[in-house]
C-alpha cells in the first residue's frame, strides 16, 4: 500500500468512527424520547435481540425483558397501562454528557451518559399517583452502556443504569430517601420483576447511598502517559 493509500484508508476509518459515534449518540437520545412518552415497542426496537437492561439491581434480558420493564412495570407504575403522552403526567428523560468509545473493529462500542429525569403528576390527575410516590421529583443516574452493530445498524447491547440520586421537588434531595428500591424478586414470581438479580458484590443501594460507576473511557490527556509509563516499567523489570 502506498503512503497515499494508507492515508486515505486511515481517513476513511476516522470518518467512519465519527459516523459511528454520531449514530450511537442519536440512538441513546432516541431512547430518552421514547421512554418520555412510554413507547415500549419503540424502546425495545433499539435493542439487539439478546440485549439487556440493568435497573435497580436487576437485569431484564432480551426483548421480552425489555418489554416487561418498559411496557408493564413502567405502565403499571406511571401511566395506568396507557401509551403516552398521558394527560397531567411528566416523565422527561434528558440524556447528557456523553463519552463514546468505538472499538477498533467498529463492531462494538461503549458509552457513558448522564441521565436526568423530571417527573410528577399535575393536580388534575393527582388521584392517579401511586401512594408511595412524591407528586413531583427529580432523579439522576449514570449509564454505562454497551452497543453492537447488527447488519450495519447500531443497537443497544446492554443498557446499564445506576441511579445516583432522587429528590422530592418540595423538600429537595437533602431530605429525600429514594422512592425506588432495588429489586428483590425475579420474574415470573414477580410479574414485573427482572430475569435475574445482580450478584451481591454488584448490589446497588439507592439514594442517599453512593457508589462508584467505573468509567469505560480512557483519560483523554493522561491515558497515553500512563500507557508509556506502564510499558517502561515492564521493560525495567
Amino acid at each position: 500500500m502506498s503512503d497515499m493509500e494508507a492515508r486515505l484508508a486511515a481517513l476513511e476509518n476516522r470518518v467512519g468512527e465519527l459516523e459511528d459515534i454520531n449514530a450511537i449518540r442519536r440512538l441513546q437520545w432516541a431512547y430518552g424520547y421514547y421512554i418520555d412518552y412510554n413507547r415500549p415497542e419503540e424502546v425495545a426496537g433499539l435493542f439487539a435481540e439478546d440485549g439487556a437492561v440493568v435497573f435497580l439491581s436487576g437485569e431484564y434480558r432480551g426483548h421480552a425483558g425489555v418489554m416487561r420493564l418498559y411496557g408493564t412495570w413502567i405502565q403499571e407504575l406511571f401511566t395506568g397501562g396507557k401509551r403516552g403522552p398521558v394527560h397531567g403526567l411528566l416523565l422527561d428523560h434528558f440524556q447528557l454528557q456523553d463519552v463514546i468509545t468505538v472499538a477498533p473493529d467498529r463492531l462494538t462500542a461503549k458509552g457513558r451518559f448522564r441521565g436526568i429525569l423530571a417527573g410528577g403528576w399535575h393536580d388534575e390527575v393527582l388521584g392517579e399517583k401511586p401512594e408511595h410516590m412524591p407528586q413531583q421529583f427529580w432523579e439522576s443516574g449514570i449509564y454505562e452502556n454497551d452497543y453492537v452493530r447488527e447488519n450495519g445498524v447500531w443497537k443497544i447491547k446492554r443498557l446499564d443504569y445506576l441511579m445516583q440520586w432522587q429528590g422530592d421537588y418540595e423538600t429537595g434531595w437533602a431530605h429525600t430517601v429514594s422512592h425506588l428500591q432495588p429489586a428483590v424478586v425475579c420474574y415470573p414470581e414477580n410479574p414485573t420483576g427482572p430475569d435475574v438479580i445482580l450478584p451481591e458484590n454488584n448490589y446497588r443501594q439507592t439514594w442517599p447511598h453512593r457508589q462508584e460507576v467505573p468509567m469505560s473511557f480512557a483519560h483523554p490527556v493522561l491515558a497515553e502517559a500512563f500507557r508509556v509509563e506502564a510499558f517502561a516499567g515492564l521493560k525495567g523489570n
